[in-house]
């Protein structure tokens, strides 16, 4: 089995489909070998692995996985994270964090899945690499992929399996503060650890194997995990995010980190190595599904601050004309907006809920059609959703955002001012766009008169700089979640009496366990319990979510 060795910024060539294929075929004979965890009684256990696996197939399988699993993301993503912060709402799918319903299958898949195939292959390719010289490089790469990919499940559940996951045991779970001391020790590590002069890195579809890009990833990722601790340990935070700023993190959008999926909709059968596609784009196509509308809160904000990316990213599409692909949508856009503006869906509510009377329109093209309900609540523009749509891992619009937060908490320590870092952000927050398939360049005097109108605010600037965190972190719901959940902004309502009753008053703060833990790893699974106050709640918080 030969390497992979190209990325996906040039995936379009036979050759790169037949090497992703191989190490697909490659990945589901060792899953099938050795981590179905449920065939050996723990999510966590992983007792048979192969001797010679190349580690870099291990790699990119769980690059690819982490956008590409439909699976996973339709449920952590489409069906959960995104629609607790309110990004989007409205399709029968949005209900379980829309209208807060527990569904303990929707919220354990993410663990059952992570266990069984990304955790348990990264974790053996770190352990094969180590202490290996010439493989220096790729067990760098892999020790900050697993801090990654560990980071989202922490980040979601809290206490987790991690010193003694992947072991062959039923394992322990570690406390979410000794996971994140952990994390930094890590990241600083493999960030020393990686030396250009050494080992090429094949399989890498984030970087096609830039050590100097790997380098100011782990640094970028460690100033994004030393910020989610600013309410549990300030203390902690800003060493740990001075640390990160002084490694070295992204200084520029072409610097950050993204996987270019293909143009393909990856099919809902439980991943089944078909993971080429965007699977969050995906998720709101699935099945004939109506795609997620945006909310009221999210189009005000957009509304009320004169953002450019209100004409760019939100338009208004024909339900029932090529609603399964993106890019076959008829758009609806122009006579909409001049009829009616931009039209979002209360939190709460499913699209049926808000009945509007059909009207008929005149297109651009001199077409008339007359629409139906459904069609007059905008959504996301198809750019954003093309299946080959880029998914942003960790952005450079991001780490100026957090640097803008450092600055206003710890004081001007990290190169600029609050004011220049937020400037930095926002204008790259709205240049990214061009980066998706399709997507507009958005005019620099575009950007200009939006940062002039909508500078840090005294006293306010913490609220500020988070609303734009909200936007800019649209399509990575798991990362919109945990950035609310440890900043507070922007101060969401609960979406309680607009529909169904939910389950929750509140805005649910973490994923419940799923329950094949609880029976099959139930003597550390009781060990946790005390810290969420005795029951295994999603209104618990999570460690660095402190009140």
């Amino acid at each position: 089995m030969e390497p992979i060795i190209t990325t996906f910024r040039t995936f379009k060539k036979n050759n790169v489909m037949r090497k992703i294929v191989k190490s697909t075929l490659l990945f589901l004979l060792v899953a099938a070998v050795g981590s179905s965890c449920k065939k050996f009684g723990d999510t966590n256990i992983d007792p048979s692995r192969s001797s010679n696996l190349d580690p870099s197939v291990q790699l990119t399988l769980v690059q690819l996985r982490f956008s590409g699993d439909l699976n996973v993301n339709e449920r952590t993503s489409f069906m959960m994270t995104m629609p607790l912060v309110q990004h989007i709402g409205g399709s029968y799918s949005n209900r379980w964090g829309g209208i807060y319903f527990n569904n303990p299958n929707v919220m354990g898949v993410l663990w059952e899945d992570s266990y069984a195939n990304d955790l348990v292959n990264i974790i053996d390719a770190v352990k094969r690499t180590t202490d290996v010289p010439e493989k220096a490089n790729i067990n760098a790469v892999c020790r900050i992929m697993k801090v990654y990919t560990f980071a989202r499940m922490t980040d979601l559940y809290g206490d987790i399996p991690y010193s003694q996951a992947g072991m062959g045991v039923k394992p322990a779970f570690d406390t979410q503060e000794a996971i994140y001391n952990s994390f930094f020790t890590e990241l600083s590590a493999a960030r020393a650890q990686l030396d250009a002069a050494k080992d090429a890195v094949n399989g890498d579809v984030f970087y096609n194997g830039v050590i100097d890009d790997w380098k100011r990833f782990a640094s970028s990722l460690h100033l994004r995990l030393a910020m989610r601790l600013v309410k549990r340990d300030p203390a902690k935070a800003q060493a740990e995010a001075q640390i990160a700023y002084n490694e070295g993190v992204f200084t520029a959008n072409n610097q950050l980190c993204k996987l270019e999926h293909e143009d393909i909709q990856n099919p809902y059968d439980d991943g089944k190595g078909n993971i080429r596609g965007n699977a969050v784009s995906a998720s709101f196509f699935n099945g004939g599904a109506v795609p997620g509308r945006f909310t009221t809160p999210f189009l005000n904000q957009l509304r009320t601050t004169n953002d450019p990316r209100l004409q760019y990213m939100v338009k208004y599409y024909a339900d029932g004309t090529g609603a399964g692909n993106p890019q076959n949508r008829l758009d609806l856009t122009v006579p909409l907006v001049a009829m009616q503006g931009y039209t979002g869906l209360n939190v709460g509510s499913y699209i049926w809920d808000e009945w509007s009377n059909p009207v008929d329109l005149t297109l651009p093209s001199g077409a008339t059609y007359t629409t139906t309900s459904n069609d007059l609540k905008a959504q996301p523009a198809n750019f954003l959703l093309r299946f080959n749509a880029p998914f942003l891992h960790l952005t450079y619009s991001e780490v100026e955002l957090l640097l803008a937060e450092a600055t206003v908490r710890f004081g001007a320590t990290f190169g600029g001012t609050a004011a220049s870092h937020y400037e930095k952000g926002v204008t790259a927050a709205l240049q990214q766009l061009s980066l998706f398939p399709g997507g507009p360049t958005v005019p620099l005097s575009e950007i200009n008169t939006f940062i002039a109108g909508n500078g840090l605010l005294p006293g306010r600037e913490l609220e500020v700089i988070n609303k734009q965190l909200w936007i800019t972190l649209f399509l990575n719901g798991p990362e919109a979640y945990a950035n609310w959940r440890r900043s507070g902004w922007p101060a969401l309502l609960p979406a309680v009496g607009f529909s169904e009753t939910g389950e929750s008053l509140t805005i649910p703060r973490r994923f419940e366990y799923p329950f094949t833990e609880e029976e099959q790893n139930k003597v550390n699974f009781d060990k946790v319990l005390p810290a969420l106050g005795g029951v295994d709640s999603w209104n618990k918080r999570v460690w660095w979510d402190k009140e």
